[in-house]
């Protein structure tokens, strides 16, 4: 099946697939709660500016089946540009075929030919398996420790 998966960058007609997605991966993790609306606006933004990420969708037979998203900023550790791999999925009938290997391996080679110097992501504590996936494609635990503070609920970004 891997063969047949055709990897490309996510257009405005596949919002409502990727809601999807994102609703399968939220409902799995600790932190989040699936919420169309928001994923809706927050995929719509993405799309339309490049300067703020990039999505790549997995399709087989026409059928979004995965995705991977990089959201871009400056590191002034770095003096550059960097990626934060923001949400990652395959659909669980797809999963186990290297899809989430080649969407991976896609995303990092664009971060790699458009300048960035880091790709940082964040994995549930109670995931182990996820976090063994990324460490077989190159990652490595950090020492530092995400803190989060939300300070507004949403945002609409096609204002």
């Amino acid at each position: 099946m891997p063969d047949a998966i055709e990897i490309s960058q996510a257009h405005k007609r596949d919002i409502p697939a990727l809601c999807e997605l994102l609703g399968l991966l939220f409902a799995q993790e600790a932190e989040f709660q699936p919420d169309p609306a928001a994923q809706q606006r927050a995929l719509s933004g993405i799309i339309a500016d490049q300067t703020i990420g990039t999505i790549f969708v997995a399709r087989h037979q026409e059928k979004t089946v995965g995705m991977v998203s990089l959201l871009y900023s400056i590191s002034t550790a770095l003096g550059g540009r960097v990626a934060t791999l923001e949400d990652m999925v395959v659909h669980p009938e797809f999963r186990g075929a290297g899809i989430g290997a080649r969407l991976l391996a896609h995303a990092k080679d664009h971060a790699f030919n458009t300048g960035c110097r880091r790709i940082t992501l964040l994995t549930d504590r109670t995931n182990p398996a996820a976090q063994r996936f990324y460490q077989r494609q190159g990652f490595n635990l950090s020492d530092m420790v995400p803190m989060r503070l939300l300070l507004k609920p949403e945002t609409d970004f096609s204002e």
